[in-house]
């Protein structure tokens, strides 16, 4: 917890310059979090106080250039799930980054950019008819798949895919575990490929994933080496391996642990020792949360308040606030550790801090923001709270059940990553 003073400064647009209008340009030093404290200070003399979130685009451009730094052998396939606001994927599509998409209304959104289908894998396993058709009509070869039966019907209505056999992997340490769903075992890819060859269908590569917010990096390792095996055993039975897909998990906020510098130290060494570069087998990646989740901060507002004593005599605090786990918050109950929010407003230099209880703004005693208790001061109805990395899975998850409306979105970007927006489609 901070007490953050609202700071006065007002932000203007450069000289002569002509910005989209929905783009909030920063002035010299500005910060996207000062955009959020003006908003904030503006609705405060209102009596709508509705949630909001303001997102930073050159975040994006910065996270793109450490991750290809990070991992120059790796090209960056976008999660369009993680986060498909129109000026997040238009930014990502002039930066060059391909993108991972998993419906037919994503390969929509990003066909409408002008993106190459050669820039997207359709990174779901399992696909209907009606998408493997959309996906076969526009070009979109790049497929992946972990069953018999979704190769018969990709046999049937998509012959001219490039299809990748997912693997899985093991990834109990995620926070969110994906291969109890996804993945083919080991011992049954073989009979895959096999299957795949006599239907007449091209595999290209293996990919697997190792669960969002993942807590060990060495299970890359593990991951990278059984690609291998499906390499050789691809080979064996006449398909021309190429493609390795290193899948999603890294880590977006900062303090996360594994840090993103462990994480791409181990997946460098295991590219190393088992697919070193000269063999040309290109390698891509499926980043989510490590390009949108810093890009976004988010204000609600504490609409009611409750005091409860408890046994003792200690007092806790319940805030009820205008978005929750309906909302922005949906995936923040799942987290290990609560986020702490940041509270505007002028403190004492030592407050008093009480056990505190997040709720959500519905009628559902489901709808809180965490599952643990939080340590905040005492404060008011009507008083903000910010919770910076808030662009994962945040805005695009909400809902509007019970009638609230999920937070509003407005754009920030610096004058230096001004030629993004002049070449973004």
């Amino acid at each position: 917890m901070s007490a953050l003073l609202v700071d006065e400064k007002e932000s203007a647009a450069p000289a002569g310059s002509a910005w989209p209008e929905e783009i909030i340009p920063l002035g010299p030093g500005e910060s996207a979090r000062e955009v959020v404290l003006k908003k904030i200070r503006a609705l405060s003399s209102s009596d709508h106080r509705d949630p909001f979130m303001v997102a930073d685009l050159g975040v994006l451009a910065s996270r793109h250039r450490a991750f290809c730094q990070a991992l120059p052998r790796v090209s960056p396939f976008y999660a369009v799930k993680c986060n498909s606001s129109p000026w997040v994927l238009r930014v990502l599509a002039a930066l060059g980054t391909g993108f991972d998409c998993a419906s037919q209304v994503e390969l929509e959104q990003v066909l409408s950019l002008g993106v190459a289908p050669s820039r997207i894998i359709y990174a779901n396993p399992y696909k209907s008819v009606s998408c493997l058709q959309y996906a076969a009509c526009h070009g979109v070869q790049l497929l992946t798949f972990d069953s018999e039966e979704e190769l018969a019907k990709v046999a049937q209505h998509h012959p001219g895919a490039r299809l990748v056999l997912r693997l899985w992997t093991e990834d109990k340490t995620s926070i969110f575990p994906l291969s109890a769903k996804f993945g083919a075992r080991l011992e049954m890819c073989e009979r895959l490929l096999r299957l795949a060859r006599d239907l007449g269908l091209a595999v290209v590569g293996a990919s697997f994933h190792v669960g969002s917010n993942c807590w060990n990096a060495h299970i890359f390792t593990q991951a990278i080496a059984d690609c291998r095996r499906i390499f050789e055993m691809g080979r064996e039975v006449g398909h021309e391996m190429n493609l390795l897909d290193i899948g999603g998990g890294f880590p977006g906020a900062e303090g996360s642990q594994p840090m993103f510098e462990e994480i791409v130290t181990v997946i460098r060494a295991a590219l190393a020792r088992d697919f070193p570069e000269g063999t040309g087998v290109e390698v891509i990646a499926e980043p989510g949360r490590f390009y949108a989740e810093p890009v976004c901060t988010a204000a609600v507002n504490i609409i009611a308040k409750k005091a409860v004593l408890e046994a003792g005599g200690h007092r806790k605090l319940l805030y009820y606030l205008n978005d929750g786990h309906y909302g922005i918050f949906r995936l923040c109950l799942r987290e290990p550790v609560p986020r702490t929010p940041i509270v505007v407003k002028e403190l004492s230099s030592n407050p008093p801090l009480f056990p505190c209880i997040l709720y959500g703004p519905t009628c559902d005693a489901f709808d809180k923001l965490f599952k643990q208790e939080v340590q905040l001061p005492e404060l008011d109805v009507g008083d903000w709270l910010i919770f910076p990395f808030m662009g994962a899975y945040t805005w695009v998850m909400s809902s509007t059940f019970n009638g609230f409306l999920p937070a509003s979105i407005c754009y920030a970007m610096a004058p230096e990553f001004r030629n993004l927006l002049e070449t973004a489609p």
